[in-house]
């Protein structure tokens, strides 16, 4: 039986799971499109290191914290 995950973890799968949807349609792409631009740009990196504080703001400002992030490391969208 695998391991119950404990309930940081769980809540920031759950966060990433729900972003990551939210970044894709805010800036037109796909689901797929949006996880491999995060993961190209460091968008990725910033949502692991700073899950805690983008969950608690306004998804509208998180979106855009994370755009700023892709935005400054090359991403052009």
């Amino acid at each position: 039986m695998p391991e119950k995950l404990d309930k940081e973890t769980s809540d920031k799968v759950s966060f990433i799971a729900f972003i990551v949807p939210e970044f894709a349609a805010a800036y037109k792409m796909n689901i797929q499109q949006a996880y491999f631009y995060l993961k190209k740009y460091g968008g990725m990196d910033y949502i692991n290191e700073c899950w805690w504080a983008l969950h608690i703001d306004n998804p509208f400002w998180a979106l855009r914290d994370i755009y700023k992030v892709c935005r400054n490391n090359g991403g052009l969208r």
